[in-house]
């Protein structure tokens, strides 16, 4: 960290995306963000974005509402991107100060229709959270959620508030899950334009299909995709 790398009020400020003003998003902080102090209170708060809304990766929808923090809590379900942006906000409204950061990973692990879509294993604009706590940014990654590991045979990532929580290099079973080829930075607000122009450009089909996806889409592929290889 450098020496400026320090919060500054706009951590702790609601933005469109990042709405930490939101009633829901409100009520939701305070029911789950209680603890000693701030460590405690942003644990509580990765564990409950994590595991209360569902990862789906095939429902996604680019505009500003569909990314807004509320939105991924009110629907129950989101991607890495806005369940990040909800840990943000969620932090923010009870004065933890934090902000939105962004990797390129490759993805070892997928289902068929996904590397059918992408044509690539590299995720770009791949969401997590930076968390001030104890004088220090510390990364979070609240993606995958409990239930969704158990299927598909990852570790779930834990988050202590002392260590970064970054993607396991490898899976239960010792294969390749994810490595990170390129970091982007982090923002104080999520940079829609820039993330949404890039994740248009190299995914067209994934784009598109995604607008069609059904509420179980992701999880019968996943199904799938373990029985074959179970």
């Amino acid at each position: 960290m450098t020496a400026d790398d320090r919060p500054t009020p706009a951590t702790l400020q609601p933005t469109e995306l990042i709405d930490s003003d939101h009633p829901e998003v409100v009520a939701f902080a305070r029911e789950f963000g209680r603890g000693a102090d701030d460590r405690e209170r942003a644990v509580n708060l990765y564990v409950a974005v994590r595991d209360q809304v569902r990862y789906d990766l095939y429902r996604i929808d680019l505009s500003p509402d569909g990314m807004r923090a509320s939105t991924a809590l009110l629907q129950g379900y989101g991607w890495c991107v806005p369940k990040a942006a909800l840990l943000a906000a969620a932090c923010r409204t009870i004065g933890i100060p934090a902000r939105v950061g962004y990797a390129d990973v490759r993805n070892h692990l997928s289902t068929e229709r996904i590397r059918r879509m992408m044509q690539t294993d590299i995720f770009i604009w791949h969401g997590y959270t930076d968390i001030w706590i104890d004088g220090a940014w510390r990364k979070a990654t609240p993606a995958f959620n409990l239930d969704l590991c158990e299927r598909f045979g990852l570790l779930p990532l834990e988050f202590n508030g002392v260590d970064d929580s970054l993607y396991h290099p490898y899976d239960r079973a010792g294969n390749r899950h994810m490595e990170y080829v390129r970091q982007r930075g982090s923002f104080d607000d999520m940079p829609l334009a820039a993330l949404a122009a890039e994740t248009l450009a190299t995914y067209p089909d994934w784009m598109r299909e995604a607008q069609a996806m059904t509420e179980n889409a992701f999880l019968d592929d996943v199904a799938r995709e373990v029985s074959s290889t179970g």
